[in-house]
């Protein structure tokens, strides 16, 4: 497993990430206040009522009405801020944390925010279209992470990220190689069948979202594939 901690990319565009922050925030927020497990009634009914399922989201089912938060189209922006404990919550925050700052700099403030919830939709969309009459609930802000991943590496295929073999051994190298394996275990796991506790669909979907919508999001003189591995610019001519 690899988990990126820092990246040698400053900004360029911005001074402060502030919707990066503040989407960090949020989901810090949410999870503490609704998922905590102070009452279990309180983390289920959280699940249910704001996480994405698929069966109500195809109007295949109808959700419990003491169930019943939001209509199913929301949910698809709300389960993005729910997460199934604090490693979920912990592994996407810290991609959120190491690349949202430079794809909100490349795409600036309002753009950013609006790329990271499409992306969000776009893989939960993806994951109820492939499972249709599931009834599980899903939760987690891994289809705007996987947006951020692919937008990351249209921007930034070899800055030189920090990131944790194995959780353990501290390495840094170019950020094509990390997230190209990471990319690459997503995809295997899906035409495995792998843990079917995740949502792969979500994952390609933000994924592939993310990378086509960066071309179009990016402010006007912002080049793709930005940086050589020895720091000297490099990249196509802004379209």
């Amino acid at each position: 497993m690899l988990l990126p901690i820092n990246d040698d990319n400053p900004l360029e565009g911005i001074t402060h990430a502030y919707v990066t922050w503040a989407l960090i925030a949020v989901n810090i927020a949410v999870f503490v206040l609704l998922q905590q497990g102070y009452k279990p009634e309180i983390d289920v009914a959280s699940a249910f009522g704001y996480g994405a399922i698929p069966a109500v989201v195809t109007h295949a089912a109808v959700l419990p009405v003491e169930y019943e938060r939001l209509p199913a189209e929301l949910t698809l922006v709300s389960y993005m801020f729910l997460h199934g404990g604090w490693l979920h919550l912990a592994g996407n925050m810290a991609f959120l944390w190491v690349f949202g700052d430079n794809v909100e700099d490349a795409l600036g403030h309002v753009r950013f925010l609006a790329f990271y919830l499409v992306c969000g939709v776009a893989g939960g969309l993806a994951h109820a279209l492939a499972m249709p009459d599931s009834a599980a609930p899903l939760v987690g802000a891994s289809a705007g992470i996987s947006g951020l991943v692919g937008a990351y590496l249209m921007l930034h295929p070899n800055v030189r990220i920090w990131v944790l073999m194995f959780m353990r051994v501290p390495v840094r190298i170019p950020a094509i190689w990390p997230l190209g394996a990471w990319i690459a275990f997503q995809i295997w796991s899906l035409a495995t069948a792998g843990d079917q506790d995740t949502a792969w669909w979500a994952h390609i979907g933000g994924l592939l979202t993310g990378a086509v919508l960066v071309i179009f999001l990016r402010r006007k003189g912002v080049p793709l594939w930005v940086m050589t591995r020895d720091g000297t610019p490099e990249g196509n001519p802004p379209v």
